[in-house]
This record gives C-alpha cells, sequence and structure tokens, in this order.
C-alpha cells in the first residue's frame, strides 16, 4: 500500500488529515518536518502531509525554511478544524492538574485557558507524542494537550474538550509530492517562492504586477536565509494558474525584479477557502 508522510505520532493532528484527505494511503508516521519531506524525496512514501499555518499561531517557520531546500511540488492542499482536548490518566481531575505538556503551537493556541487554570506548561516535540509520554508518566497531575484519538490511542481520558483561546482554530495542510499535479481547472492557489533584487523599492515593483494584472495575492510571507539581514525571500499563494493570461504577466513582472523565482506549485483551491471568508471555521466542518 502506498504511505503518505506526517510529522509526529499516530494521533497527531498530522495523521487526522492525512486520514480526512488520503483514507487509502498507509499513515507514516516520521520524528521531524525533514525526515518528513526525506520520505517522500527517498520514495518511501507518495505523499507528505504538511502543517504550514494555523489560524491562531501563524505559520510554521520550520516548513518555510525547508521549502526552497526541496524539489517536492505542492499537490493539494487541506484545511483541518483543530480541536484541543485536554488528557490525563484515569483518576486525574482538573484541580488536581499542576502541568500541561503539547507541541508549543498547541499550547500557544490556548494559553489564556491554561493559564486561567495555573497550569505549568511544558513544550513537547509533538501533540500526539506528549499524549504518549504523559501515559507512561502516569501521574495524575499531568496532562497533555492533544486530540481525541491521541488520547483514545494511549488510554487516556478527555477531562476538558474543544479547548482553544478562539474557536476559528484551524490549520492548513500542503501535501507534497516528487511529481507537480496536472494543471487543475480555477478555481486553482499558485504558490511560489521569491527573492527580490537588492535595490531600491524592488519588493513593491516586484508586487505590483499582482495589482495591476487583477491577481488577488492571498498570503505573502518573509524571512531570511543563511543569516544574510540584506535579502528577504519570500512565499506567496497566488489565486489562479501560472498559465492564465493575468498570472503570467503578473509572474513575469516579478521575476523581472527578482534573482530567483520558484513556483511550488499549483493545486485546487479548497473549497472551505471562500467559505473561510466568510463564516467561522467552526461552523464549516460540521457534518451535514
Amino acid at each position: 500500500m502506498s504511505a503518505i508522510a506526517f510529522q509526529g505520532e499516530f494521533g497527531a493532528y498530522s495523521h487526522m488529515a492525512s486520514q480526512l484527505a488520503y483514507p487509502a494511503l498507509n499513515p507514516l508516521p516520521c520524528p521531524s518536518f525533514e525526515d518528513a519531506f526525506a520520505a517522500v524525496e527517498e520514495s518511501k512514501a507518495e505523499l507528505a502531509m504538511i502543517p504550514i499555518e494555523n489560524s491562531l499561531a501563524g505559520r510554521v517557520s520550520d516548513v518555510h525554511h525547508l521549502l526552497p531546500e526541496t524539489a517536492l511540488h505542492i499537490v493539494s492542499e487541506c484545511f483541518l478544524p483543530i480541536r484541543h482536548a485536554l488528557m490525563a490518566p484515569a483518576g486525574a481531575r482538573l484541580e488536581g492538574l499542576t502541568s500541561v505538556r503539547s507541541h508549543p503551537m498547541a499550547l500557544g493556541q490556548c494559553r489564556k485557558h491554561l493559564r486561567a487554570m495555573g497550569l505549568q506548561l511544558i513544550a513537547g516535540a509533538d501533540t500526539a507524542g506528549a499524549a504518549r509520554e504523559v501515559a507512561q508518566l502516569g501521574d495524575v497531575r499531568s496532562a497533555a494537550l492533544a486530540s481525541p484519538l491521541a488520547a483514545q490511542l494511549n488510554g487516556l481520558v478527555v477531562l476538558k474538550d474543544d479547548l482553544a483561546d478562539a474557536d476559528h482554530n484551524a490549520t492548513r495542510f500542503i501535501i507534497l509530492a516528487r511529481m507537480p499535479a496536472p494543471m487543475p481547472a480555477n478555481p486553482a492557489v499558485t504558490s511560489f517562492m521569491f527573492q527580490v533584487r537588492n535595490i531600491p523599492a524592488a519588493l513593491f515593483k516586484a508586487l505590483g504586477g499582482f495589482a495591476t494584472n487583477g491577481v488577488n495575492m492571498t498570503k505573502l510571507e518573509s524571512y531570511q536565509r543563511d543569516g544574510s539581514f540584506e535579502a528577504s525571500q519570500f512565499y506567496a499563494d497566488v489565486e489562479g494558474r501560472p498559465n492564465d493570461g493575468n498570472v503570467a504577466r503578473a509572474l513575469e513582472e516579478l521575476a523581472y525584479f527578482s534573482s530567483h523565482v520558484r513556483i511550488l506549485g499549483c493545486y485546487p483551491a479548497d473549497p472551505y477557502r471562500q467559505k473561510y471568508q466568510q463564516h467561522p471555521v467552526h461552523l464549516l466542518f460540521k457534518q451535514e
């Protein structure tokens, strides 16, 4: 059976997203994002399910730094509502808890609730791993913040579910493959990376073509690479396909003012993108 790689252990949100989007593929847990990328690059898996941003905690910075180094292509995207559960060994009570462990992003998404409960926050490698550690400790004062699936797999009791500081907590995943996907029909998303030339107003000029050609840029992220403070690397998403006339003209203008441009992938827009702009995330994923 073909496999889909993800960072974390069984019960992680990436595992849940993999099951949701590709139920026929065998889930392959990996210790790190780099290992998940490598699993696809080395043909140990057909795809990798990689979280790239969260509606509360923002971008997953490790992924943005790995994308320029890989030859993999983005072939799809998946949005997953995040519903954290506070779990502990059997016999634990909410008022008896003293600490909670989880991935730093999960802790950040529930920080107000956890601080109000007076719990010590302990950062771990991933949410499902934190659940496993708490199960192994067997201490009724120690809890984990993870998915209900992680509680089930590790024999923990959910003391409080649907925990988050906001009700629009969702994570966007990108799916990576060795080969690019066939050019999709619209609505589509094109993701690319670029570095502007080190000249005055280079970014303004590079992005001007998207405005003048009526291309909607839905995401733009900047970060430094290789310890340099002189030039920034940018990641961007735009609506449309590279072979659409307006997108092609905008990309041509971008290339003129950039030292390099790389298309990461063009793929179908998740149908929840449009609904996400109009409704809270928790309404998007309810059962029909």
